[in-house]
């Protein structure tokens, strides 16, 4: 495996500031293989890295979880082969991977519940790491809505502030060109290589040229359906909080705001008449305690201090991993505390702590046989520590 992952650079944060890990090559090698196979996203990352200590033990541990989780077929493992292809196209073309705990991982992203464990990225990173805020909005929003757009994310901008959005038509676009001289990071679902919408192709490539363009995603990954909403938590979650700019009752760019909620985020929102549908979800958000917005001075007024450092990094996961919830269950554990665990789950998610209320069993248990389960593809993760057996 060839190296192309350049030296962390200084970020301009104070020199007291936590010491950042960075990974070697190889690390990172495993990390992308782990992240990129069956059944494995960053919540089951997060607990194979920090029971096993590293990628690469979790690796060789992975396909017996799944098989005691009751996988019908053996987990597929990310190829060496494919992670070297998608390591070099990367590299070719001037992106590069970033790890959660390294200095240029967002610092404000490291802080939400699961945060993804390698991001691509192409850019300038030291645009992440300044007070940022997320604008979304209507895909099909009105004149006086870009207009809105483009004159809060020009004025946030002009002091200091990153803008982030989701490279969408309407609000994300003009959110995105009315900063791109004072700095924006645009968040896409699917991979670097695969720009959706196709109109904003050029866009993208002037904004990992001037600002910051980041994925989660393979490199040649088309976006689905699916993925939007794994995209709207990163763009809260690199966030001190998210301005809603005209959004439907069932508007998608209401999911951003949920994010956001749960992560602890300030959310902000600009009234809209009541007789346009594009503002219903907006003056809902002001019902329910939004922070009402008409100029940039209420946004910067309500941003405390703690959001523009992120705070600490400590406690992050590393090579090696850091202690873990997570206890030893094998093959002796008795089958039918297995199934009375099983036997409490159900396609209604339950919270973590509440399946350690009813079934009696020890957290560290629980946590194993949900990770088995996990990698077996028959349960579904949710926000607030939840879980569901998939149907």
């Amino acid at each position: 495996m060839q190296s192309g992952a350049p030296p962390a650079d200084g970020n301009g944060l104070d020199a007291e500031e936590p010491t950042f890990h960075q990974l070697s090559d190889s690390e990172r090698f495993d990390w992308l293989r782990l992240i990129r196979s069956e059944n494995i996203g960053p919540a089951t990352f997060h607990d194979l890295v920090r029971y096993f200590g590293s990628a690469s033990k979790a690796l060789e541990a992975v396909p017996d979880l799944a098989r005691r989780g009751g996988a019908r077929k053996p987990i597929r493992l990310a190829s060496e082969q494919d992670i070297e292809e998608e390591w070099q196209q990367l590299y070719r073309a001037g992106a590069r991977l970033v790890a959660l705990g390294e200095q240029d991982y967002p610092r404000a992203l490291a802080h939400i519940h699961a945060p993804p464990p390698l991001l691509t990225i192409a850019g300038n990173t030291d645009l992440a790491q300044r007070l940022t805020v997320a604008i979304v909005g209507s895909r099909n929003c009105s004149a006086i809505g870009i207009k809105l757009t483009k004159m809060l994310a020009y004025d946030l901008g002009a002091e200091g502030v990153t803008i982030t959005s989701g490279l969408a038509r309407g609000v994300d676009t003009a959110a995105h060109q009315a900063s791109l001289s004072t700095g924006t990071i645009a968040i896409v679902a699917g991979g670097l290589n695969c720009i959706f919408p196709k109109e904003n192709l050029d866009l993208a490539h002037t904004i990992a040229r001037q600002g910051l363009l980041v994925s989660e995603m393979p490199w040649n990954w088309q976006g689905r359906a699916q993925d939007f909403p794994r995209r709207n938590r990163i763009i809260s979650g690199v966030s001190a909080g998210t301005l809603v700019i005209e959004a439907a009752k069932r508007s998608g760019t209401l999911i951003t705001a949920r994010y956001a909620l749960e992560q602890g985020r300030e959310i902000f929102a600009i009234p809209g008449s009541p007789l346009d549908p594009r503002a219903e979800g907006t003056n809902n958000l002001i019902k329910q305690g939004a922070c009402l917005v008409c100029n940039a001075d209420d946004i910067l007024a309500n941003l405390t201090e703690r959001f523009a450092n992120a705070g600490s990094v400590t406690g992050l996961i590393s090579e090696p991993g850091g202690p873990s919830q997570i206890k030893e269950s094998d093959d002796d554990l008795d089958s039918s505390v297995r199934q009375d665990f099983i036997r409490i789950l159900s396609p209604t998610p339950i919270t973590i702590d509440e399946l350690v209320r009813q079934s009696g069993l020890a957290p560290g248990d629980i946590h194993m046989m949900l990770l088995e389960l996990d990698l077996a593809g028959k349960l579904e993760r949710h926000g607030n520590q939840s879980v569901s057996l998939i149907p």
